[in-house]
């Protein structure tokens, strides 16, 4: 199978601006060498449903991705097809659920963290008081703690956020929690966000779809600028990536491309999603806090 990878992101000596050419040259050579402490996986809007033969491609991705050795699994959100639709029965949410967990047993040696997206809750539940009303849910059937959470791993911190609230943003109970874990970041230490939005998108100037607070959001990283690196999102099924405040943005291209579908008259080649090729990212951390993202097309 042929396989076309873009490099997304090479180290920070690539993108700091006012570098000069054998500065940038002398800090690759460096980084050649180094050696990545963290491999992971980033998976995003997958829309799992049993239609167009989902789940099989799915997994045959999942496989894939296993082949680049990943210590584990980030996932921001859109997982299941759709739930929010108001047309959408229990049943026919569940089932969309059942699939999910039936494609991801491949991967269930491997830790799995995930977000939830604006298509996961179920919002027409016949009442607010039910248990599969809404954002808890969904969070429930992901296999999440919470709503948001956070975990580390080595010298690295992840902020696992819902933007699930009011114009795309953090509720004030979550933007305290996210001010108090920053703060509790340890020198030397380093921190990736991950919203199933973008925070920052280059591709929102025509697609929206962003945090509706990121000018808030933008301040406290640069209160912590030290700290905060990378910011990963999904959402847009659009690959883009921007560096603002030595903050980098990235927002990865949707597992299912144009939904598992092969495209429409927008699409740049069949299943893509305008000039996007249906994928996944590879995401290698480095223990001084630089980063690569890798974004690889695949063909199922």
């Amino acid at each position: 199978m042929k396989r076309r990878d873009f490099l997304v992101s090479s180290s920070l000596a690539a993108t700091t601006i006012g570098a000069t050419t054998k500065e940038a040259q002398a800090n690759q050579s460096l980084r050649s060498k180094a050696k990545p402490i963290l491999t992971i996986g980033h998976i995003t809007d997958v829309h799992i449903r049993r239609r167009d033969n989902a789940p099989e491609r799915f997994q045959k991705c999942l496989k894939e991705v296993m082949t680049h050795k990943v210590d584990f699994f980030l996932n921001s959100g859109d997982s299941i097809f759709a739930a929010d639709y108001s047309d959408v029965t229990r049943e026919k949410m569940l089932d969309q659920w059942s699939a999910w967990d039936e494609s991801i047993k491949v991967i269930d040696k491997y830790e799995l963290h995930s977000c939830v997206g604006n298509h996961d809750p179920w919002w027409h539940a016949p009442s607010k008081e039910d248990e599969m009303y809404g954002v808890n849910y969904a969070a429930k059937r992901l296999g999440m703690p919470h709503r948001y959470y956070s975990f580390s791993k080595k010298n690295w911190h992840f902020f696992i956020l819902d933007g699930n609230n009011k114009g795309v943003s953090l509720d004030p109970e979550q933007m305290a929690w996210l001010e108090k874990g920053l703060e509790a970041v340890p020198t030397g230490h380093f921190a990736l966000l991950m919203s199933h939005f973008p925070i920052l998108s280059v591709t929102g100037a025509w697609a929206g779809g962003t945090h509706s607070d990121n000018v808030i959001l933008r301040k406290l990283f640069y209160k912590h600028k030290e700290k905060v690196k990378v910011c990963l999102s999904g959402h847009q099924h659009l690959l883009d990536s921007n560096v603002f405040n030595g903050v980098q943005y990235f927002c990865n291209g949707a597992m299912s491309g144009f939904w598992w579908e092969k495209g429409d008259e927008h699409s740049a080649k069949p299943y893509y999603y305008q000039e996007t090729a249906p994928g996944y990212a590879i995401l290698k951390l480095y223990e001084d806090g630089t980063l690569e993202n890798h974004y690889h097309e695949h063909h199922y």
